[in-house]
């Protein structure tokens, strides 16, 4: 029997998240879409110590950093950042109705 589509994906998109981070033991990607939840989008790492996450979200901006074991890292792949409360910095997603998600590529890391 083929897998139906769930209605809470219709009109979301597949945001690839990815980090280098090989000597890590636990990884995930929070943000304003997951109410920075730490355990909702756990990533997994593949051979290579790269961690992945596919997440479906709704069009809109939203704010993310990744939680690698208890630290907050910024995104090494993402230079559009804004401050937050904490004075520190959170990236910038940009994901549209159709086309692609925006992150811009730059290597400003802030962990």
């Amino acid at each position: 029997m083929a897998k139906q589509k769930t209605r809470t994906n219709i009109g979301k998109r597949k945001v690839a998240f990815s980090l280098n981070a090989p000597e890590a033991k636990r990884v995930a990607v929070s943000g304003d879409f997951n109410k920075w939840s730490p355990d909702t989008h756990a990533m997994k790492k593949d051979e290579n110590g790269v961690w992945h996450k596919i997440a479906m979200l709704s069009a809109g901006t939203y704010e993310y950093r990744f939680l690698v074991d208890g630290q907050w890292w910024n995104d090494p792949k993402n230079d559009r950042t804004c401050w937050n409360s904490f004075g520190t910095q959170n990236n910038i997603l940009v994901v549209h109705a159709h086309g692609r998600a925006r992150k811009s590529m730059g290597r400003n890391a802030t962990h």
